[in-house]
């Protein structure tokens, strides 16, 4: 807390230093009058974040949940760059509803999308040293310990029969990230990469097909509605499901020693990834479609939590050398597609469409004729990521 309180102050004094530098600048008139100076560039993680905030407070954006999660992650990313302090100030009020001094919270983590915003834990515990926030995250770790497996070791998506034996692409991001950081800041990344890496490894075997894509979601069982009979696969790529794959690989080649032993499997299948969705991609508009390989229909959409999904993948991949250098340009167009989707109300306050609200898995008509949202967390959040990412590359 201490550090927080620190953040706060000097955040405080910076301030008051600008005013008073401002103030003291000595007026004179521009040499050149009639040129008009350049409209400056808008910052459009600050400008997101601060409409967010404005429009929620800590205790009205909503409950503990991985959209959230995903938002307030991208808020942290924000924060990082501009030292903003209301921004972490924010993060931690929300989680401390949640987690109360001796470090309990109230979730049983019964499913893989209730860990997600266990990242803001490891954060709030990076930030401020309070130890409750590491105890609240080891009821995370120690939750996997016993959390149902498939045949293979997959985490399924959900302790829950509706969910069992299943592995969702969603799935991977919901716990996976928050896993490998979790490892860094106390000291059990031996366990947390191996696992991580396991995970992405076992659900790219059975999700990933010869066009490179994932398929949203596989039962072993072969006996939910939606599975194939033969395959155990769902009948198509929704991008969302996709989006989130493909984050969290990145995330933990990111995080994995140079020589790990699943090191070159994740590679490969990073980089089959890589070339679908560049052959996915519609080059009208640099966006991806809600039911990815099927743009050509007329009734499907370009949807842009997953066009930022993709596009920070990309970028971040090519970047790292996970995948060619030239996916830099394939991120570029997909970075000025979603920026098409962003504008300023007559407020001054950020709109980001056309963001599929949370699915469920089904066939290429029910994601389709999913309702298209205005700032739904989905969006913010992977807006956010690959906002960080691209925007001064």
């Amino acid at each position: 807390m201490r550090r927080l309180r620190a953040l706060l102050t000097a955040g405080a004094l910076a301030t008051a230093g600008l005013l008073t530098v401002s103030a003291a600048a000595p007026q004179t008139a521009p040499r050149h009058p009639s040129v008009p100076r350049p409209a400056a560039r808008t910052d459009w993680s600050v400008a997101l974040v601060d409409s967010t905030t404005a429009r929620f407070t800590p205790s009205t954006i909503g409950g503990w949940s991985y959209p959230v999660g995903l938002y307030l992650y991208g808020q942290y990313l924000t924060y990082r760059r501009t030292h903003e302090p209301r921004y972490l100030a924010y993060i931690q009020s929300y989680v401390d509803r949640f987690v109360h001094s001796d470090g309990t919270i109230d979730q049983n983590f019964n499913s893989l999308d209730s860990m997600q915003a266990g990242r803001l834990l490891v954060i709030l515990h990076h930030e401020t040293g309070e130890d409750r926030y590491r105890i609240a995250a080891k009821k995370i770790r120690d939750r996997l310990d016993s959390f149902p497996r498939t045949s293979d070791g997959g985490f399924w998506h959900a302790d829950t029969s509706s969910r069992a034996h299943q592995l969702w692409s969603d799935g991977v991001y919901m716990v996976n990230p928050f896993l490998v950081e979790y490892g860094r800041e106390f000291g059990d990344s031996a366990y947390a990469d191996d696992e991580a890496a396991r995970q992405l490894a076992v659900y790219g075997r059975h999700l990933q097909v010869s066009n490179g894509l994932l398929r949203h979601a596989y039962d072993e069982s072969k006996t939910v509605s939606w599975a194939d009979p033969a395959t155990g696969l769902a009948p198509e790529h929704w991008c969302r499901a996709v989006g989130w794959y493909s984050m969290a690989i990145v995330n933990v080649l990111d995080a994995l020693p140079a020589r790990h032993a699943r090191r070159p499997e994740l590679v490969g299948i990073l980089r089959d990834l890589a070339a679908g969705l560049e052959r996915y991609q519609d080059p009208a508009t640099g966006r991806w479609f809600q039911v990815i390989d099927k743009g050509a229909r007329s009734d499907n959409w370009t949807e842009t939590s997953c066009s930022s999904m993709f596009t920070y993948a990309l970028s971040r991949g090519a970047q790292q050398g996970y995948i060619d250098a030239h996916y830099q340009s394939v991120a570029r167009r997909g970075y000025e597609g979603v920026l098409a989707r962003i504008s300023l109300d007559a407020d001054g306050r950020t709109n980001l469409t056309d963001i599929s609200i949370g699915t469920n898995v089904g066939d290429y008509d029910f994601y389709v004729a999913r309702p298209r949202e205005t700032n739904d967390f989905h969006g913010l959040g992977a807006f956010l990521i690959m906002n960080e990412q691209l925007r001064r590359r």
